[in-house]
Parts: structure tokens; sequence; C-alpha cells
């Protein structure tokens, strides 16, 4: 039989579960409140940009730069921490930086901690948008990422991306092994999987967490909680087929609206004859008229007496 545990190990045990979970989640900053990817405004062309050592649009250098690993715009000297020493006087502007990142463009203080672990555990070293395929150096706005397939996105396709994130590439829910229904979803792979068919022997799956997808190791959600919708074939340029050798298969587009300018010139063709018609028949229209005046000069002094044209009917006809 196991001792029994006392109260105060039972204490002391959830008092370093705590710590544990507390140190984890200091690491686990969210992208978009990290120091490196603050939001911040040139002093010079007063553009809203990310934090930078230099403006984007500019190139000016700001008067109170940010580090990028602890945020702080003033060094306090309150510890020997300091690579730069300066006793009792505060530093701020380009005395307190050290660095430049080389991964997130922006400055570091000269804080010995700050400049030894800053370049390691950058949480842009390898930020590149899912959708642009741009970096922190090609744009100058903030990186963030996918609440669903954990991409990094750039701040002009963020809610674009987001918006059709959740589409499979499939056609219906059914596991892409098998064809039962796929209850564990990969929002990276954009497939869906069985509970046999979702267990890898190259992931292992940690204890308490969902299972990894087979494919990519990324943890998979359940389908269920999910907005999954499947993926729809009513674009013009997926009507083409695979043999469409037009650019990115907008060859079948391109030939049908060829089709219907050549269409556009016959009507056109058809309708000049139409209209060369018409005037030919007004011409013999006005011909006819004239010869009809004719007509009528010849035959005015005519009489033909009474006549029921000339609105006498036989009923109105005196008797004898």
């Amino acid at each position: 039989m196991p001792k029994k545990k006392t109260g105060a190990r039972k204490k002391a045990e959830n008092r370093r579960e705590r710590e544990k979970q507390i140190r984890a989640s200091r690491a686990n900053i969210d992208l978009a409140k990290h120091p490196c990817n603050a939001s911040m405004e040139c002093d010079k062309c007063q553009r809203r940009q990310k934090n930078r050592a230099f403006c984007y649009f500019c190139n000016s250098v700001q008067k109170l730069p940010i580090c990028a690993q602890c945020g702080k715009t003033k060094c306090m000297m309150k510890s020997s921490d300091c690579v730069i020493k300066h006793a009792g006087v505060y530093s701020t502007g380009l005395a307190m930086v050290g660095a430049i990142c080389d991964f997130c463009e922006a400055w570091v203080c000269h804080g010995r901690k700050c400049l030894s672990t800053h370049a390691c555990i950058c949480p842009l070293a390898d930020a590149e948008c899912i959708e642009c395929e741009r970096s922190v150096w090609d744009h100058g706005g903030r990186i963030f990422a996918c609440s669903f397939c954990h991409n990094f996105l750039c701040e002009d396709d963020q809610f674009e991306h987001q918006a059709s994130c959740q589409v499979l590439e499939a056609e219906t829910f059914k596991c892409v092994s098998c064809n039962r229904l796929g209850q564990h979803s990969c929002l990276r792979c954009k497939a869906c999987f069985c509970d046999d068919h979702v267990r890898s022997k190259v992931f292992k799956q940690e204890k308490g967490k969902e299972p990894p997808c087979p494919k990519c190791g990324h943890e998979t959600q359940q389908t269920k909680d999910l907005s999954m919708s499947t993926r729809s074939l009513k674009f013009g340029r997926q009507t083409g087929g695979e043999d469409a050798d037009g650019a990115s298969g907008y060859d079948a587009y391109w030939k049908s609206l060829s089709s219907k300018a050549g269409d556009a010139g016959d009507h056109e063709d058809e309708y000049d004859e139409y209209e060369a018609e018409d005037d030919d028949d007004d011409d013999n229209d006005e011909g006819g008229k004239d010869s009809d005046t004719d007509t009528t000069d010849v035959f005015s002094n005519l009489n033909l007496g009474r006549t029921y044209a000339s609105g006498y009917a036989h009923y109105e006809e005196p008797e004898d």
C-alpha cells in the first residue's frame, strides 16, 4: 500500500504545478502582444507600423526605441545586468540600445539577458506570410498568427485568410484513408481523420491534448467543434480540368471570353447589314410615296358616280 499523502505534501505539489504553468505562460506570449511586434508610430512621418529600429517608410530613427525583448524604453539601472555601465544615470534613446535583431528588425537594449537570449527565441525568426509569402523586411505592417492553423499572416491578409481557413480540400467530411466520417481535422493539411487513422507512429500524442496530425504533426481539433466546410467547384478556373495550359487554369476562361468577343463582332456585322437594308427600304418607301402622289394626280378628275366607297349604301338609294 502506498503511503497516504499529507496535506502539506498536497499543497507543495499544487504550488509546484502552478509555478510550472506560470513559467510556461511567460514563455508563450501572444504574438500580437510581444514587444518586437508592438505597434509603433513614426516620429517624422506619423505612420503606424511595427516596432522597428528605422522607419519602414522614411528610414528615420525613433527618439524612444523600444526593446524587442523586454519592451522597456528607459534603463533604470536597478541591477548589474547592463553591458554598458551607467551608475546613477537613467539611459534613454540610443544610449539604451545595444543591437538590432536580424529577424524582427527592432532594437534590443544593452541588457545582458536580452542581448544573449532574444536572437535565439525571437518569435519572428521564420515569420513569413502564408498568403503573400512576405517576410518582416518586405512590408511595414505587423505579423499575426491564424487562430485556426497557427500560420503567420501579414496585416493585409489576416482577415481574408481566417475567413476561408476552415475549408477542407475534399468534397466530403470523410477520412482521407477510409470511408468513415472524420472526427479529427487538421487545419494545416485541411483534411479529416477517423479515430483509427489519426494515430501516428512518428508523432506521439501528449497527455491531455488532442492527437497530432499524422501528416504534418500539427495538433488536430474535433470536427464538431469547428465551422468546417467542404470545397465547392463553382469557380470558372476550375472547370478547365487538369490539362488546362493557361496561367493557373484560366485558359478555358480566356477561350470562352474570346469566343464571346467573336460572337459580339458577328452581331455587330449583322447589325450593320440590317441597318443598310433598313436604309434601302426607307429609300424605296420614299420613292413609292412619290409615285403614289403622281397616280392620285392623274385620277383626281375621274367621276365614277355614286359608289359604296364614296359613302353611299344601297339602302340609301331613292326608290323610283
